[in-house]
């Protein structure tokens, strides 16, 4: 390549024999059909070698192409093209008075490769953005278009699918009306009497609730309570009010992030912590996260605290979700309502290792399943385990890209190929 490509956090530079732009769909199908190794490089939030494309390979970049945004009011639904963000299509979702249910934290990242990667939300009664996923387009090797929608046999396996099968052009998406959200934060919840009844509670109390801490002690250093305000007001009585802004990091600038102290706004300004206009930091930071049982939260976060003065040193932040059952065969949250539990570590790979493989160890009695866009190094025997409809994926690759354009060692491994 004559340009050096880079992740966002910048822990991974990617190989390949070229990067490619396509300004229209016409030159991208085009690319496709010759090319024997495609790899879509989505917004970069990914934190491991999922877009690699390897030195014989093709990278993708969909940024070139129009950022189609067509919203249908009365089927509430909008079908949005492949290298769009979630910031530019919340803000024109909701210029036609709907919403998406639900949103990660981050709004700067892009819709096909969110939902590719298993990308979530949070609250109880939400399940990951995948599932608001109706249809999917994708332009396979030979460059034909094929369109994957709910109620076809093959959508179990089309959204949360690692691009394994071909390059996202489109999604359609479910819409709701539009609502507006009141964010609160307060701070230093015990963890004394926290059995799984009160973990319930705490995590209910709201449409989304996120629980921090930094693992220097027990208990959690924050928790975010998002209420939507065509629901009643959360009566949170486990922690005191924040007295400030804060931001999700300790010592990094509140303004980054959305609105806090109870003052409504719409629900793409408020849903992700961090506001689009900020970039929400440097991206100095590696991020691993892992998906249990929601009757196992506190049974993990148990087992965490017993690993804590490993965990500690090398994290900046830890965040606690739940998320909703999700129907995607890859999904974390495949046939389970989940509880999420995020780290963002220091940016030092060589320290991160040893302590992310602890960690793992630490959840594995809970069947954690990781998050297919951030640091792991849970081996793929145990992957396999986890997904019980993972044979069923690799059917669905080996029919739409017999070839492995799509491949590569990332997906290889994921498969036991």
């Amino acid at each position: 390549m004559t340009e050096s490509v880079t992740n966002w956090a910048g822990n991974i530079t990617y190989a390949a024999k070229a990067l490619h732009r396509p300004p229209t769909p016409d030159a991208l199908r085009a690319l496709v059909a010759g090319s024997s190794r495609v790899r879509v490089l989505g917004s970069g939030h990914s934190f491991n070698a999922i877009a690699e494309a390897g030195a014989d390979g093709v990278l993708l970049s969909l940024d070139a192409l129009p950022p189609r945004v067509e919203v249908d009011t009365a089927a509430r639904t909008v079908r949005v093209g492949g290298g769009v963000r979630y910031a530019e299509l919340a803000r024109e979702v909701h210029r036609h008075g709907l919403a998406l249910a639900n949103m990660a934290s981050l709004p700067h990242i892009s819709v096909a490769g969110s939902v590719a990667t298993g990308t979530h939300g949070s609250g109880v009664g939400n399940g990951p953005l995948a599932s608001s996923v109706r249809a999917v387009e994708l332009v396979l090797a030979d460059g034909s278009t094929v369109t994957l929608a709910r109620g076809d046999g093959r959508f179990g396996g089309a959204v949360t699918s690692l691009g394994a099968l071909g390059v996202v052009t489109a999604l359609t998406l479910d819409l709701e009306p539009a609502f507006e959200v009141e964010q609160y934060v307060f701070t230093e919840l015990a963890p004394e009497g926290l059995d799984e009844a009160a973990f319930e509670a705490v995590m209910s109390a709201a449409y989304s609730v996120s629980l921090f801490t930094d693992w220097r002690a027990p208990g959690f250093r924050q928790v975010w309570v998002k209420r939507r305000t065509d629901q009643p007001l959360p009566d949170f009585p486990w922690a005191p009010a924040a007295a400030g802004k804060m931001h999700p990091v300790p010592g990094m600038p509140a303004v980054n992030c959305t609105e806090q102290f109870g003052v409504p706004g719409p629900w793409h300004e408020r849903l992700p912590h961090f506001r689009a206009e900020f970039t929400p930091s440097s991206g100095a930071e590696l991020q691993s996260e892992y998906l249990v049982p929601g009757g196992s939260a506190v049974d993990a976060l148990r087992a965490l605290d017993a690993v804590r003065e490993s965990v500690a040193p090398v994290l900046q932040t830890c965040e606690v979700r739940t998320v909703a059952a999700d129907e995607q065969w890859l999904g974390p949250s495949y046939g389970r309502d989940t509880v999420a539990l995020h780290f963002t570590w220091v940016e030092d790979t060589r320290a991160v290792l040893p302590v992310v493989t602890r960690v793992e160890e630490a959840l594995a009695p809970f069947g954690a399943r990781p998050h297919w866009g951030k640091v792991f190094t849970v081996p793929a025997a145990r992957l396999h385990a986890l997904y019980p409809r993972l044979h069923d994926f690799r059917a669905l690759v080996r029919d739409l890209d017999p070839a492995g354009t799509f491949t590569n060692a990332f997906v290889r491994d994921v498969l036991g190929d």
